[in-house]
């Protein structure tokens, strides 16, 4: 075995994604002391020199990774993701400017690509992605005739929340969340017009209940195809360690044979 496959094996082995986990939750409470002016005042070193050792553990993972995979190491969109979170980290500058120092918090999200199952997770959302724009585009244009309409309708009285396409778009969306809808914006508008719900209740059913669902659905299903490879995967791959493993027992076998003969 050479050296980059030993070194392949350690970085994949699961004692070593778990450490590699620990230490990311551990950075994330250190970063969330150092938004602590109490803590930062008492242990603000300590806390400090942790978060560098943290950072020189991801740095030295990646480089082992790189070591050990070469130009294969490009080819995972994780590894590259984790190479882009890492270096903000180390970008000049990042520990003066707040802008920076805040995205700092972004190393948390290493997590996602060291646990299989949050993975599968980002993947399927990934995959129902186009299916998604579809219904995005579908609810822009069920916003762009509603806000119009609310616009024309109650604009005149009601400026504050209809009295542009702006506003009467940022009100639908308030009403399509269902905070403070009814008491907040459709009872007070129903005030001056009796016959308002027959606009905003259909509006509800329409993107609260019907739109916003459908996108639940197209995430749900891209996650099931995507655990359904998964399991595909584990199933071929089990396949074959057992065809694998009957060879060898036949060329044992054969072999035996050969030498009795």
């Amino acid at each position: 075995m050479t050296l980059r496959e030993r070194v392949a094996f350690l970085i994949s082995r699961p004692s070593t994604q778990w450490f590699i986990t620990g230490v990311i939750m551990f950075n994330a409470v250190l970063l969330g002391l150092d938004t602590s002016e109490t803590v930062m005042s008492k242990i603000g070193p300590a806390v400090g020199f942790l978060d560098s050792v943290c950072l020189t553990i991801f740095i030295a993972e990646m480089l082992l990774k790189l070591f050990a995979f070469d130009y294969r190491f490009f080819k995972s969109g994780w590894n590259i993701f984790d190479a882009i979170v890492i270096g903000i980290a180390v970008l000049p500058g990042a520990q003066s400017l707040s802008v920076l120092r805040a995205l700092r918090i972004l190393r948390v999200l290493r997590v996602i690509s060291v646990a299989p199952s949050l993975r599968r997770v980002v993947e399927g959302f990934v995959t129902a992605l186009p299916g998604m724009g579809s219904v995005f585009f579908l609810m822009a244009i069920i916003f762009y005739i509603g806000s119009v309409m609310a616009t024309k309708l109650f604009g005149p009285t009601f400026p504050e929340w209809f009295g542009s396409i702006g506003s009467s778009a940022y009100s639908l969306f308030q009403i399509m969340t269902l905070e403070s809808w009814s008491m907040g914006i459709v009872r007070p508008v129903m005030v001056d017009f009796p016959y308002a719900w027959a606009f905003f209740v259909p509006f509800i059913m329409m993107t609260t209940f019907a739109v916003v669902n459908l996108l639940v659905g197209l995430i749900v299903n891209s996650m099931q195809d995507v655990n359904n490879v998964a399991d595909n995967e584990r199933t071929d791959k089990y396949r074959e360690e057992i065809i694998g493993r009957l060879a060898a027992i036949e060329n044992s076998l054969a072999e035996q044979a050969r030498k009795r003969d």
